[in-house]
């Protein structure tokens, strides 16, 4: 599946029932692009463990990954998302993964163009915290 932001190839996931309320819509996946992090719904993600790795080292896998997607997909309008983004920021936390540091390293990735300003956003998350 190819990103409609960038034509870059996605990296398509299923998410759990408990997490599809940060997702618009009511699928049962997501994509997620490597390159301009742009998130959308997606009807048929495949089965199994996702592959996180088109995104690098940096970001996570386990139990923080599809959180972490999530949350990217929300930072585009912080004031609108505040409550999800939160309640995603401490999920990702808690299966001990720093979502701040993760931010920075996708930050500092010369092959990430994000339309959301990530440095600005991650100064506005950590006043969240």
């Amino acid at each position: 599946m190819d990103c409609p932001e960038c034509g870059h190839e996605t990296v398509v996931f299923a998410v759990d029932p408990e997490l599809r309320a940060y997702l618009p819509g009511d699928e049962p996946g997501a994509s997620l692009c490597p390159r301009c992090l742009s998130v959308r719904p997606a009807v048929d993600p495949p089965a199994g463990e996702p592959d996180f790795s088109p995104l690098g080292d940096a970001f996570p896998d386990g139990g923080a990954a599809v959180p972490m997607a999530l949350l990217l997909g929300l930072l585009s309008s912080l004031a609108l998302y505040r409550d999800e983004i939160a309640a995603l920021l401490e999920r990702v936390e808690r299966a001990g993964t720093d979502p701040l540091l993760v931010i920075d390293r996708l930050d500092a990735d010369s092959g990430i163009e994000s339309e959301v300003d990530l440095g600005r956003r991650r100064h506005q998350l950590e006043q969240l915290l």
